[in-house]
């Protein structure tokens, strides 16, 4: 959060801000600043640069934003008493004018100066000179005036200008960036314990900046979308500030936007009635408008300002070369792109622009479209050849250069025979010339250089499915597949407007299943277009089976398949292999070390092939190390892999040894992050090792960054009893996803999956594990009765093959289910069985974690003395192992414990440590919790507008995980914070929204809620 200075004055207990000594923050807004007692204004608009620039010669430079103070290189100078800094203070603000005594004597004293107050002065004076230097500090007719321009609040100024500016123009991120940096400024009250009615005046000034800066800042956040984010700082913001109508404003914004209409609605509700009661006013008309606008559901209110849009190059028309296709679609970028790069070549360079791509994206149709449009930039003419690149026998360049040269003029007699001598004249033929040269589908590099244009005014456009990086000069640009926007559209125009609009989604799914390629859609539709009989339904469906979808997409001499052949037909035999073997796995995409697993090679040598795949346009190269398939060349892919090229124990065997990999780095990573936890022995054995982490926020950037691979890897091998045991044990050791909120429901639709799997296969052991996986994924949704029947099976299958680690773990999320069932004597057998088999298994972790939950039930059941000593317990074990992210949770039970014993600053100290580790663990559901917490504390603390603050930010991190009962819980402490606060209509909201959450899931909370709601009732 931004804006240092606003959560003390909220009454909180966080830093309020990086002080004018530290490095460059982040942001600022425009704004001007009284800076003398006359009242004049400055606003400085100079270039950004450090938060205070050192003063030429003498490396000083000053803080007023928060107490004054002065460095020099980087050293604090003693600045003296009060008196003396507000002298100090005075000068500074004055920007080098001189200040008389007179004038001097007022600021730090006012109307009752001392007897004495002018030889005070000149010692005060007297004192600074010598700390600052005579060159700084000067007498000037029978006054002072200060040099400096190395001010905090000079730089605060210029932050604000640029942003105004920014913002102005456009760039918003900037512009927030600039707000952020110069709020960072700020180190606590400007001119902090600074006396004299000067400072004082400065003071309030200074602060109605800030927060005119905070305002803006947020209003930017709006701006860009961070609706969401922005609630929780507003809240704290309107706590601490409840009569500023603006911050009203902004909150009302974020939480309609947010799709909390209600809540929107009762903060303008609550302010009307404050504003009455405090100043017998209404509030402002904007406010009202913004109220009434809420009301009528105005959806233009809802959305964001949109970035300004660059503008779109002229379109002229085309002559002189292929046809351009009459329905030609989108591709509006790349059109500009190109485009401009070929104006360029008037009269000025030879431009050279290289479009790659996989087959039937598209690349031919745009070239073509981009040419007709440059026409007017070449009046001498334009070329054109299909250079056959992709086909067995590409043409020769000493044959295109001879039907160029006769295009240009040239008689047969004079056309030279060697290729050297073609080129010599072709380029003298094009000398003061301006003609456009298509060159399309060309195989390499080396085909085209002969054939380009040597002089300024002329351009060259290659189309190719090779990526020319060896083409000196070119301008490359690799064109992807259409935007389903575009895809839709270009399907549309081949169909007809009336067939797509009654079948929209059944469009949209066939669009989809050609994976949004030109040609694969540009077939679709025109084999509907032929027959009316069709319905769009019945092509979705024809093109929804994966086997048959290759086959289906073809129309005369069109056929996707067929120009995927081109380019598998130029592969060697061991680029081939890697082409079809790398096709089987069904990640989005893969990194280098799987795909190294897959293909059983060293890392170097997968590099070389993957590599030699995305130059011929078959792979593409997603990011650094990362490679990804088309959609429909993977289907190629695999089709090449069935026609008898691979056996099946090959392809079986390259997908086992992509799930050990998996499975061994999985298992890698578990054991970083959670040191003595003794699932990983207990985790089926692999022959294909993984990589190896000993950093834990490694190990986690790898799970995260591997994590839809990892899922898709998992699911892909629950359809084989070979691989289905080492299957369930890699998501087992991947429960971190679980938790993450990124991929909580992909984890779970795999659990599903997998469980179901298992079930079916009549594998005793690898069923009880995955109802294992699957309890832990309900438990965490909030659907704590499918847990409890996932766990109990578990615990009967466990007991049938006598699995020690599904014994331990079944009991254990046993005994947490109960908790939330209000079961709390079931619960407590069933951890106090956790306890002893984690023993047995020699297991300290799971342990720890069984004497976490057991404190719960001894807090739920009034027994907090040994519930405090119980979590201690449990947090001291964690601790011991060194298990950081366990640890917060021990932290975290301990935080709870404490809260309920009225230890609130220990227990804020506990649940702030665990919420560190949580964040930087990327754990989603714990962090908001841990908020969730500490709002609690801050609560019981009468703490309000932090723990609103508080609550706010659980929700917004809460948001898609945790389920609805964890929502309701922190709903109602919201409402409890904003009622302490007196805002109590929109109190009334959360508890209203809470009340329904706990009516619908059947909760005994709802009782609780309802007495909030209806307090008369109730009594």
């Amino acid at each position: 959060m931004h804006g240092a200075g606003t959560e003390a004055h909220a009454g909180t207990d966080t830093g309020t801000g990086t002080g004018t000594a530290a490095g460059a923050g982040t942001g600022a807004v425009t704004g001007a600043v009284t800076d003398t007692a006359a009242g004049t204004v400055t606003d400085t608009a100079a270039g950004a640069g450090a938060r205070t620039a050192a003063e030429p010669g003498t490396g000083l430079r000053f803080g007023v934003l928060g107490p004054v103070r002065a460095w020099r290189d980087g050293e604090a100078l003693a600045t003296g008493s009060p008196q003396q800094r507000a002298l100090l203070a005075a000068l500074l603000l004055r920007r080098g004018r001189t200040a008389t005594a007179s004038e001097l004597i007022d600021a730090l004293w006012g109307e009752e100066p001392p007897s004495q107050a002018l030889a005070a002065l000149r010692t005060y004076a007297s004192r600074l000179r010598k700390v600052l230097g005579a060159e700084v500090l000067t007498s000037e007719s029978g006054g002072y005036s200060l040099k400096t321009s190395a001010l905090d609040l000079t730089r605060a100024q210029q932050l604000a200008a640029e942003a105004e500016k920014l913002r102005a123009g456009g760039d918003r991120s900037a512009a927030r960036a600039r707000l952020a940096e110069a709020l960072d400024l700020w180190d606590g009250e400007a001119l902090a314990s600074v006396p004299g009615p000067y400072a004082e005046t400065q003071r309030t000034r200074l602060e109605e900046w800030r927060l005119t800066l905070l305002e803006t800042r947020l209003d930017v956040d709006l701006e860009t979308g961070a609706h969401a984010e922005a609630v929780s700082e507003l809240t704290a913001l309107t706590a601490a500030h409840p009569l500023r109508e603006r911050l009203r404003e902004l909150l009302m914004l974020a939480l309609y936007r947010g799709g909390r209409q209600a809540e929107a609605l009762a903060v303008y509700a609550d302010t009307r009635r404050l504003l009455a009661d405090e100043l017998g006013v209404d509030p402002t008309p904007e406010l009202s408008r913004l109220q009434q606008r809420i009301l009528q559901g105005d959806a233009e209110l809802a959305r964001p300002v949109e970035e300004q849009a660059p503008a779109a190059s002229p379109v002229s028309r085309p002559a002189q070369l292929p046809a351009t296709v009459p329905d030609f679609t989108g591709r509006a970028a790349f059109v500009r792109e190109l485009g401009a790069q070929l104006a360029t070549a008037e009269g000025s360079v030879m431009a050279v622009s290289a479009l790659a791509g996989i087959g039937g994206v598209g690349k031919t149709t745009l070239a073509v479209h981009v040419a007709h449009e440059a026409r007017p930039h070449f009046p001498d003419g334009q070329l054109y050849v299909d250079l056959q690149g992709a086909g067995a026998r590409a043409a020769a360049p000493e044959t295109v250069l001879g039907s160029f040269l006769r295009a240009l003029g040239t008689p047969d007699s004079a056309i030279p025979d060697s290729l050297e001598d073609r080129a010599a004249l072709y380029r003298s033929t094009l000398d003061g010339r301006r003609v456009l040269v298509l060159l399309d589908n060309a195989r390499d590099a080396a085909q085209i250089r002969p054939l380009l244009p040597g002089t300024a005014g002329c351009a060259a456009l290659v189309t190719s499915r090779i990526r020319m990086v060896d083409l000196a000069g070119a301008h490359l640009v690799d064109l992807d597949v259409m935007s389903p926007e575009e895809a839709l559209q270009l399907f549309t125009r081949i169909v007809g407007e009336e067939r797509v609009q009654a079948e929209r989604e059944a469009a949209l799914d066939v669009v989809a299943a050609c994976g949004f390629l030109p040609l694969a859609i540009r077939i679709a539709a025109s084999r509907l277009a032929a027959r009316r009989t069709w319905t769009v339904s019945v092509l979705a469906a024809k093109l929804a089976d994966e086997r048959r979808r290759l086959d289906e997409l073809q129309a005369g001499d069109l056929a996707v398949k067929a120009t995927f052949e081109l380019g598998y037909g130029q592969l060697e035999p061991h680029q081939a292999r890697a082409f079809r073997l790398l096709g089987l796995a069904d990640g989005p995409d893969i990194s280098l070390a799987a795909a190294a697993a897959v293909l059983d090679l060293p890392l170097w040598d997968t590099e070389d092939l993957l590599e030699a795949l995305v130059d011929t346009s078959l792979l593409e190269s997603a990011a650094p190390g990362r490679y990804r398939y088309h959609d429909l060349v993977r289907l190629y892919a695999r089709a090449c892999a069935d026609r008898d090229e691979h056996p099946p124990s090959e392809k079986e065997a390259a997908l086992s040894r992509l799930l050990d990999f998996y499975l061994s780095t999985a298992a890698g990573v578990y054991a970083v992050e959670r040191p003595g936890d003794r699932l990983v022995d207990h985790l089926e054995p692999t022959t294909h090792q993984g990589l190896t982490f000993t950093d834990r926020h490694q190990a986690q950037d790898w799970l995260y960054a591997e994590s839809h691979c990892l899922l898709a890897c998992v699911r892909q091998s629950a359809a084989a009893p070979t691989t289905l045991r080492r299957a369930v044990d890699l998501l087992w050791a991947s429960l971190d996803l679980a938790e993450s909120g990124a991929n909580s429901k992909e984890y779970e639709a795999v659990a599903t999956v997998l469980r179901g799997a298992a079930s079916k296969t009549g594998d005793v052991r690898a069923e009880g594990r995955a109802a294992i996986t699957l309890a832990y994924v309900h438990q965490l949704s909030g659907r704590f009765d499918q847990a409890d029947t996932e766990a109990g099976e578990a615990r009967r299958l466990a007991t049938a093959n006598a699995d020690p680690m599904s014994l331990c773990w079944s009991a254990n999320l046993l005994g947490v289910t109960a908790i939330y069932r209000n079961h709390y004597s079931e619960g407590e057998t069933h951890l106090q069985q956790a306890i002893t088999e984690f023993r047995s298994a020699k297991d300290s972790a799971g342990e720890a974690s069984a004497l976490c939950n057991l404190s719960r039930i001894h807090l739920l059941t009034g027994r907090t003395e040994s519930a405090v000593r119980l979590a201690l317990q449990g947090a001291e074990m964690y601790d011991a192992l060194g298990h950081a992210l366990k640890g917060a949770n021990g932290w975290y039970a301990l935080g709870v414990a404490l809260t309920r014993s009225g230890q609130l600053s220990e227990a804020s100290g506990r649940l702030r440590d665990a919420l560190a580790v949580f964040t930087s663990s990327r754990q989603r559901l714990w962090q908001g919790m841990a908020l969730f917490r500490l709002a609690e504390v801050d609560l019981a603390g009468r703490k309000n507008a932090q723990a609103a603050s508080n609550a706010e930010m659980a929700l917004t991190v809460l948001r898609d995980i945790g389920g609805e009962w964890r929502r309701g819980n922190v709903l109602t402490v919201l409402g409890r914070a904003l009622s302490g606060l007196g805002q109590r209509d929109r109190a009334q909201v959360c508890w209203a929204e809470a009340l329904d959450i706990y009516t619908r899931l059947g909760s005994p909370e709802a009782a609780e809620v309802r007495a909030l709601l209806h307090p008369a009732a109730a009594a």
